[in-house]
């Protein structure tokens, strides 16, 4: 970038982020203290409303109990008998019951001398009415409706409430029991939205009613924590305060209702401005994206680099196209077409960046011989399957199809990419240094680098693995035979670093370390279905089947952890299969094909939703059922 181009370009970038930075303060000061402001009027407002219903349901009470309270006066007055009051008091109670609220427990009183209960209570003979709260406090008010300060009920653990008449010939007293159990229902649903959380306590400190009930009842005069919040309250009877509650900032909206009590909500300022932050946030990043759009326009605008960004863009995509469309697929086929050599590609392709990164090649350079590893026996596509498989020796005519396979794959992978090193590894891999090797028989360094390195990864990998006729060689006759290949068959400076790669390998781990064998549970109550399997699977000797034909056998053959594969009967008499599946992978990461005779369209969506591996349908079809065990028990692992 020349040096006015990029004066040019950091002068934009700098006035474009000052002006960004003034319009985040901007949106901060303005829209976060308007929206402050609003949400406190909205909070508060709430707390009106939830305050007005309390009220208005306390008022109901002194309606009812107003009512009755003059129809017994005038009673009195007429001189009608206690039996006629007290039934008048007992139809009275009932209907308040039917017609306004349960919780209405009934109207009782002290009447002419005699105690009178509406809702059938019979007090003991020791009962002395004139020292209850309500016959004092009632009469202590003269004649005015007065509501008594909330009590715990003993038996109930309930807090009541009782209003209080005294009626004209001085001396009776008419009072309505009130359960506060409508006012706890309103109280537990004063929330804010899920982000605080309410009561109602009285001017001694006493919850009434709490959104949590097991605070009802206490008095938050003795609390530590909430005796200020009280305190406060009745010190600004309406509207809103701020004060810390155990290091968390918060804001009390309180409203006072029938004259000493007050209703309470205390909301986290974190959750409360929760939703002014996010859009904050959200103003913050688009004003970022918006800068973040003007500088790539002003990058862009310079072409050499807008054009070198393009090239690593468009060689990025190559790559990831080469590794999410073909080379899974083509490495996965090579190794399942020629099933005495299974994991072969992946094993070389591992070797072949060991010794890569042992000759100091760069990861860009790792990656290409990665892939070119991996993909080297592409050319093995065109061979007969016969052939590959054919667990005696070949005839001349037989290894001639052997040896056109380098010149296939680079036919196949030639056009695949730009960079030819990844064909030139499958033609050239079976090339001797020497210069007796095939398809062209070229010699030293006219082989192509990446094709020297795979054939050394490709040399080693066959002495270390299993094959029909043999079992994988020692590591220390490994070593020697590559030693004993340098300048011959090998290039000198690949086979010193695979030999450092072994020298490094104490453990031997760099090897088929599978065991040939690949053990597959059968999971169906039909034994002829292992049966089937097992005839399917018979000719691969590195398959070993096993049957369970109920949940309690399969999670049993489960434990030891042996289990490769797993083949799921879709509907057994004990379990349902999608049932088992979800229950053995909360547990085992072991892959699973379903097999079902049921072709309906939401089996095979479920099938597709629980992420199983893959379906067979039933009866199996031996070369589908071949394949896809294969398939699944050999994927490459591309990265």
């Amino acid at each position: 970038m020349k040096g006015t181009a990029k004066k040019q370009f950091l002068a934009t970038i700098i006035l474009v982020f000052v002006l960004q930075a003034f319009m985040l303060v901007y949106i901060f000061t303005s829209f976060y203290s308007s929206s402050e402001q609003d949400i406190k009027n909205l909070s508060e407002s709430n707390t009106k409303s939830q305050a007005t219903m309390i009220d208005n349901y306390l008022s109901k009470g002194s309606d009812v109990l107003w009512f009755a309270a003059e129809s017994v006066d005038h009673m009195l007055g007429k001189g009608i008998s206690s039996a006629d009051l007290r039934e008048y008091l007992v139809v009275t109670s009932a209907r308040m019951k039917q017609q306004y609220d349960d919780n209405f427990t009934g109207i009782y009183g002290l009447l002419n001398g005699t105690y009178l209960d509406g809702a059938g209570w019979v007090p003991p003979n020791d009962f002395d009415p004139r020292t209850r709260d309500w016959y004092t406090e009632g009469k202590a008010a003269a004649g005015r409706m007065v509501m008594t300060h909330p009590y715990v009920d003993a038996q109930t653990g309930q807090i009541i409430i009782s209003f209080t008449q005294l009626l004209s010939d001085g001396e009776s007293v008419l009072s309505l029991d009130i359960v506060l159990d409508e006012v706890q229902k309103i109280t537990e649903e004063m929330t804010m939205g899920d982000i605080g959380y309410g009561f109602i306590v009285d001017d001694t400190g006493l919850v009434i009613a709490h959104y949590d009930k097991n605070e009802i009842g206490k008095n938050y005069l003795d609390n530590t924590d909430m005796a200020g919040v009280v305190r406060a309250a009745k010190n600004n009877p309406g509207g809103s305060f701020p004060i810390n509650i155990k290091g968390r900032e918060a804001t009390v909206f309180t409203e006072p209702i029938q004259g000493d009590w007050n209703v309470v909500i205390i909301t986290d300022n974190d959750l409360l401005y929760r939703r002014v932050r996010t859009q904050l946030l959200v103003g913050i990043v688009v004003s970022l994206l918006i800068f973040a759009v003007i500088v790539f326009f002003c990058i862009f605008s310079l072409k050499k680099i807008a054009r070198a960004e393009a090239r690593e863009q468009e060689s990025l995509h190559q790559l990831q196209s080469i590794n999410m469309n073909i080379i899974r697929s083509l490495a996965t086929t090579i190794d399942a077409k020629d099933r005495y050599t299974s994991g072969h590609s992946q094993r070389v392709a591992d070797y072949s960046v060991r010794i890569a990164k042992k000759l100091g090649k760069s990861e860009d350079e790792q990656r290409v011989i990665f892939y070119a590893g991996l993909l080297h026996d592409v050319g093995k596509i065109r061979v007969s399957a016969d052939v590959l498989n054919k667990p005696g020796r070949l005839t001349e005519e037989e290894f001639d199809q052997i040896r056109v396979h380098p010149a296939s794959g680079y036919h196949i992978l030639k056009d695949v990419n730009d960079d030819e090193d990844v064909g030139y590894g499958a033609k050239y891999h079976h090339e001797r240094y020497d210069g007796t090797g095939y398809p062209n028989g070229l010699e030293g360094d006219s082989i192509p680098e990446v094709a020297r390195i795979i054939a050394v990864a490709d040399a080693y990998d066959a002495m270390a693995s299993n094959r029909s006729y043999r079992k994988l060689l020692p590591q220390d006759v490994i070593r020697e035979e590559i030693i004993r290949g340098k300048g011959s068959q090998f290039d000198p400076k690949v086979a010193d670093a695979m030999i450092e790669i072994i020298d490094d390998d104490r453990e031997y781990d760099l090897c088929q370390n599978d065991d040939d064998v690949k053990n597959i549970l059968v999971i169906d109550d039909d034994k002829m279905v292992l049966s089937s399997v097992a005839l399917i699977m018979e000719d691969i000797e590195y398959f070993r089947i096993m049957g369970a034909y109920n949940r309690e056998e399969a999670l049993e053959a489960l434990k030891p952890g042996h289990i490769s594969l797993i083949m799921l009967d879709l509907k057994m008499p004990d379990v349902d299969g999608f049932s088992l599946f979800t229950e053995i992978r909360e547990t085992y990461d072991i892959p699973v094909i379903m097999m079902t005779g049921d072709k309906s369209e939401e089996t095979v969506r479920k099938i597709r939703e629980l992420g199983i591996d893959d379906y067979l349908t039933k009866p199996l079809n031996p070369a589908v059922t071949r394949e896809t065990v294969h398939g699944i028990l050999y994927r490459c692992d591309v990265e």
